[in-house]
């Protein structure tokens, strides 16, 4: 209708004389209508994934339901074997599928519920996202059927992939991994896991562009549940970029056109531990003995002759949550935030849709995501850190109290109401004009304090300390008035210690003083760039001496809430230190030869068949650009977690973007994308974020028409 209306107007132009001068400026105006009507209304007859030269899968859906099933045929192109291995422990069943090395992940799957809870979280869908999540489940499906070649014989068994496997894979993910992990539960304790990450946003008055600006940047382990996929979903009311977790479907951190956010593990306690008391047959709960509700299971293990052998197993569950150990008069249970929450799929799919800060906000209230700091930058300006969690209403106890084990019997103790929105610590727009976090609480995200701990409950995240790597991310962002989009790349793979920073002058000055292997060491240290950069020499002497001291009684003046980001400082014993540096002096050289080696010539990034020298370390040394390292062999040391995927944007016009993901974008066995970033990695680059059509088929690998 509307171009037979245009076709009449330019006839009737042309019959016209009187208005013939007016036509060149007529038509032009009418072709820009044109082409705006286009680019606004077109839809695309069929969804297509466009494959770049990395392996990004940019995906064009002729509707929402078209998006999510390409979105599915992606992941399976990239990720079959891991995607479909992932869901069938989330279904509880990995042990009847591949053996026991997989029944104590079927007993947690199956303890925490996640099997039953999934069915109820897809009735709980609403009507459309339920259509979408079936989509999602469709292209897997479809995939598998067309390439089953492709696929991995081990893992056919868990086909075909049901809508509920989606939601019970997320449980597993971000309830019983991320806010509880079974490694923390089994030994009673909530220390520092090695899951992190950093998050910037930057104001229009600290960048250089006067344009506001993101960083994500999340460190996982590289492997699992933990790897990460970069994509682009284009579809009616949404074009978004960004990466969500192997299985998931929709983008976990992204951006598009007018705004962008990341996620930061947050410190936020979202399970306790209750120990309940058992007497007759059950526990007690104010004097009184109440009852468990059980429900026995059979485990089937997969023996090495391929029979089934089932095991019993008796699910007990308290007014607390599950039974996760008995032992002589006392059992533990745990209780978990988020078990009730099931739109987190939706909530990201809206943020991600969002326009505006008044819109993301609305997606963000509803609380569907259990935990998770909120990092946040857009078009016109705006900048946001919140403290975003399913946080529990506490009648009693500090954050430190509800890190232990919390009496069960008394109802005193016993959580049933968690925080609104409008509690949780946030900041938006701070005169700083800078946020960071790096796993750190809300209370240091920028300087002055924008968050102030006195306002909320004593419970909500612990006052400190805050560690290293956010003194120096704090410090990279307050030294600089005017960060540019480069430098802002730049900072994000600095390398410098910030403890050695703190303490090496000290501890050089101590071990002058020394023996002579000491006073070799000393001077190694006062010769090294206090980075940890492939070629740096002396870092590696460094790290073992680190591994070699108590860090909690290394200084002589303890970190203090009053001087957030200049301390601890000094040494507190340097005669102890300098024994410890000669120690670690005789270590490197017994094993390397010399005690000036590389860095990289020890740790290194191995990533299929790739051997390289790695950059970057320990976030807890204070390093921004931080990669985790194992033993692997000849006293080498290898790269298996830390920056896993990087976006830094920029909110001009268009949007700049860079990003990399470590590993490469897939895990198939003979994908070309298997490591083919890491190279990228190794010089410490991200590679240009490609996100119009053009941009797309001028470095197109291959085209999918669904």
């Amino acid at each position: 209708m509307v171009l037979s209306n245009i076709n009449k107007r330019i006839q009737s132009l042309i019959c016209n004389k009187k208005s013939r001068p007016l036509l060149p400026f007529l038509l032009a105006i009418i072709f820009t209508i044109m082409v705006s009507n286009q680019s606004i209304s077109t839809v695309p007859k069929n969804s297509e994934i466009l494959w770049d030269t990395y392996g990004i899968p940019h995906i064009y859906g002729n509707n929402a339901q078209g998006a999510f099933q390409a979105f599915g045929w992606a992941q399976m192109q990239s990720h079959a074997n891991l995607l479909l291995r992932l869901y069938g422990q989330a279904r509880g069943r990995a042990a009847e599928y591949w053996g026991e090395d997989y029944v104590e992940s079927d007993k947690w799957v199956l303890t925490m519920g996640v099997p039953k809870r999934a069915i109820a979280w897809y009735q709980a869908q609403s009507s459309a996202f339920r259509s979408y999540i079936n989509a999602f489940a469709t292209g897997i499906n479809t995939y598998a059927k067309e390439h089953a070649d492709l696929i991995d014989d081990e893992v056919e068994v868990v086909l075909p992939v049901r809508p509920e496997d989606v939601l019970a894979h997320l449980q597993r993910v971000l309830l019983f991994t991320f806010v509880v992990d079974p490694g923390r539960v089994a030994d009673n304790t909530h220390p520092e896991s090695t899951p992190g990450s950093n998050g910037w946003a930057i104001a229009p008055k600290r960048s250089a562009s006067g344009k506001a600006m993101l960083l994500a940047n999340p460190h996982l382990p590289w492997g699992d549940l933990f790897l990460w996929y970069e994509a682009q979903i284009t579809a009616p009311g949404i074009n978004a970029y960004g990466a969500t977790l192997v299985g998931i479907p929709v983008l976990a951190i992204a951006f598009n056109d007018n705004l962008g956010w990341t996620h930061t593990v947050n410190t936020h306690d979202g399970w306790d531990a209750y120990e309940l008391k058992l007497q007759n047959n059950g526990y007690v709960l104010d004097g009184k003995v109440r009852r468990f509700e059980t429900a026995p299971l059979l485990l089937k293990v997969k023996q090495k002759n391929g029979s089934l052998q089932e095991q019993k197993i008796l699910l007990k569950s308290s007014i607390h949550g599950p039974v996760v150990s008995e032992k002589a008069n006392k059992a533990l249970a745990l209780r978990v935030v988020g078990e009730d929450r099931p739109g987190v799929l939706e909530q990201w799919w809206n943020m991600a849709k969002s326009q505006n800060l008044s819109e993301f906000q609305q997606a963000l209230r509803r609380l569907q995501l259990p935990m998770f700091t909120v990092m946040y930058s857009d078009r016109q300006g705006h900048i946001m850190h919140l403290f975003n969690g399913v946080v529990p209403v506490r009648q009693q106890g500090d954050f430190k109290y509800w890190q232990g084990i919390i009496p069960g019997d008394t109802s005193k103790t016993l959580w049933t109401k968690t925080h609104p929105y409008q509690d949780l610590p946030k900041v938006i727009d701070p005169l700083s004009g800078w946020l960071q976090n790096a796993n750190d609480p809300p209370w240091t995200t920028t300087f002055p304090t924008a968050i102030k701990a006195d306002n909320y409950p004593s419970y909500m995240a612990p006052r400190g300390p805050m560690d290293f790597r956010a003194q120096s991310s704090a410090k990279m962002l307050a030294e600089d008035a005017s960060i540019s989009f480069e430098e802002m790349i730049t900072y994000k793979h600095s390398t410098q210690m910030e403890l050695a920073q703190r303490i090496l002058d000290d501890l050089i000055n101590a071990a002058q003083q020394g023996n002579e292997l000491a006073r070799r060491a000393a001077k190694v240290l006062a010769a090294w760039d206090r980075r940890t950069d492939a070629n740096s020499k002396g870092a590696v002497l460094f790290n073992f001496w680190v591994e070699n001291v108590d860090l909690d009684k290394l200084f002589a003046t303890p970190w203090d809430e009053k001087s957030p980001r200049t301390t601890p400082d000094g040494l507190a014993d340097p005669k102890s230190a300098v024994k410890a540096l000669a120690d670690a002096a005789a270590k490197v050289e017994k094993t390397y030869g010399t005690i000036d080696i590389a860095w990289g010539d020890v740790f290194r990034l191995r990533y299929g068949n790739l051997d390289l020298p790695a950059n970057g370390g320990a976030g807890d040394q204070g390093i921004f650009r931080t990669v985790y390292f194992a033993p692997a062999d000849n006293g080498r040391f290898q790269a298996v977690a830390g920056d896993s995927y990087v976006a830094a944007v920029e909110f001009s016009t268009p949007v700049k973007a860079m990003a990399l993901t470590s590993y490469g974008n897939a895990t198939q066995p003979n994908s070309p994308h298997v490591g083919d970033q890491l190279q990228l990695f190794a010089r410490q680059q991200l590679r240009p974020v490609w996100r119009t059509r053009k941009e797309i088929t001028a470095h197109l690998e291959e085209r999918k028409v669904f």
